[in-house]
């Protein structure tokens, strides 16, 4: 078990290791980054320069910080994880870890975490991602939410687009979180629906809180 430093900068959550920033992302399949190979908690690694063309120069740019790659699935998913950005630490864990609070069971796609939601008093699935600075949701009732006005974001493969937002209250794991929510262009929205999904939880859901991610478990604790 390790501890390592957690930073949220530019709304983006990044985890410190061998003095390099990278960004945490349980919505990206693969990992990537400026080094072929990273070792985590006392396993070893190998990795891609890119992930659909994204590169960390690329993705430096994109955050606005500089960094030397990204974490996603395929290494996250090895290990019992404790995200505290109040303390500003992330625990890692080749054991099981225990952690109090609401269990969230999920499914996963392509190892990205799907959990169900209530929005607008419907159940949605939805992806747990926190490479996102901003939620989505797909569904038509959206626009009746309060407007929180235009962001632009970025996707792998996809590049920058702008999207309007609004003010969503989400319910999951027994707590309601009022997100931010855009809606994704029309050809990244079809990504979702091959999941059968409407939406994404962004990393706003882990401000100032520890929550436990165990995805070898498949379940979050709240």
């Amino acid at each position: 078990m390790i501890s390592l430093p957690l930073h949220t900068l530019h709304g983006h959550l990044f985890v410190e290791l061998d003095g390099g920033l990278w960004v945490l992302d349980t919505g990206a399949p693969n990992s990537f980054g400026i080094t072929t190979q990273i070792t985590v908690a006392g396993e070893q690694f190998r990795l891609g320069t890119n992930y659909l063309g994204l590169d960390a120069g690329a993705l430096s740019q994109s955050v606005g910080v500089r960094c030397a790659g990204l974490l996603g699935a395929d290494v996250l998913g090895r290990f019992d994880h404790i995200f505290d950005t109040a303390s500003g630490s992330l625990v890692v864990s080749q054991e099981e870890l225990c952690h109090a609070g609401n269990i969230v069971g999920f499914e996963e796609f392509l190892g990205i975490p799907i959990v169900m939601a209530e929005v607008d008093g419907c159940e949605c699935r939805m992806f747990f991602d926190t490479g996102a600075r901003f939620s989505y949701f797909q569904g038509e009732a959206l626009t009746r939410f309060p407007a929180a006005g235009s962001v632009t974001d970025f996707y792998p493969g996809f590049g920058e687009f702008q999207t309007g937002t609004y003010h969503v209250p989400v319910t999951f794991g027994g707590e309601t979180f009022t997100l931010r929510c855009g809606s994704l262009p029309e050809s990244l929205g079809t990504t979702l629906m091959m999941a059968d999904t409407v939406g994404i939880i962004g990393n706003e859901i882990l401000g100032n809180r520890s929550i436990g991610y165990f995805p070898r478990r498949r379940m979050m604790l709240l």
